[in-house]
């Protein structure tokens, strides 16, 4: 994720330049505003700013993402809508997803090449196959996607028991109830609570771009069933190693508040590892869109 700078010393007002390449800007600790026709943001001092006040080029924006601590005025809004920039309150670092009203009239090719995918059954398949070699570093020799989702059970069974080796973590499987979340071991509730986290970030990447949430590769009837196969995609590489390494420490540690551990880590890791560029470059990648799409 892109970091911010406070702009050139010795200006009298700071102006914060467009970092991340995908168009996200994020912000923490303030309030954002207009004065004189331009968006504004009064910083307090944070990671990624000192306090002060900083410009906000919303021409080269995609979508601000405010977390914690910022408010925002209903002209900032309305400057927003008018240049169809998207705006969305988010946890620290992406842990959380709240709201990204689309805000103006955006451009549909990434909407429109994910529909035109999705609705062939034979691109449907594809592209499942390719979410496939992405996790698991090869094309699947099978086709049909029942056989796929045996496969990969399989195989994440496999990737949790080696995963919890790493960590010393006693594995007893995974365990999940829907209604009750937390009625289950260290390790599992780590995981839970983990890939809320990379889902949220998934749901940031999919606004980011227009996708549609509902059409999924390889799951299904879920109204975000695209996100959970985002999200999916970073199962081996980022949310188990974060959940049993946190888990790890809570299991030696009974003082460890779980869920608040594992989303200050999550956060920080999200940042460390550009989780949402990547899965942005990789939405891209899987619907056959280039870096334009999103130009006016």
């Amino acid at each position: 994720m892109g970091t911010l700078f406070a702009g050139r010393l010795g200006l009298a007002e700071a102006r914060i330049p467009q970092a991340d390449r995908h168009g996200l800007l994020w912000l923490t600790f303030g309030n954002l505003s207009v004065e004189d026709g331009t968006l504004h943001f009064r910083a307090a001092t944070s990671e990624e700013l000192k306090a002060g006040e900083y410009a906000i080029p919303y021409q080269n924006l995609s979508m601000i993402l405010l977390g914690p601590g910022t408010t925002v005025s209903h002209d900032a809004l309305r400057l927003l809508a008018r240049h169809g920039t998207l705006l969305a309150a988010v946890g620290e670092g992406g842990v959380k997803f709240y709201t990204a009203p689309p805000m103006g009239a955006g451009r549909s090719e990434v909407a429109r090449a994910h529909a035109r995918l999705w609705a062939d059954e034979k691109n449907r398949r594809d592209v499942a196959r390719r979410m496939y070699a992405f996790r698991f570093g090869k094309i699947l020799p099978a086709k049909d996607i029942t056989v796929l989702r045996g496969i990969e059970g399989a195989r994440m069974k496999e990737t949790y028991q080696i995963v919890a080796n790493q960590f010393g973590i006693e594995w007893k499987g995974r365990r999940y109830d829907r209604h009750e979340p937390n009625a289950t071991d260290i390790p599992n509730q780590a995981i839970n609570h983990t890939a809320t986290f990379v889902e949220a970030a998934a749901e940031i990447a999919v606004a980011v771009l227009g996708a549609l949430p509902p059409l999924g590769f390889i799951h299904e009837e879920s109204s975000n069933a695209f996100t959970l196969d985002i999200a999916d995609l970073y199962r081996a590489e980022i949310t188990l190693p974060l959940a049993f390494s946190v888990a790890k420490k809570a299991i030696d540690d009974p003082t460890v508040l779980l869920e608040r551990t594992l989303r200050k880590e999550a956060a920080r890791q999200f940042r460390k590892q550009q989780l949402i560029p990547k899965m942005i470059d990789r939405i891209k990648e899987l619907l056959h869109v280039d870096d334009h799409s999103r130009d006016p």
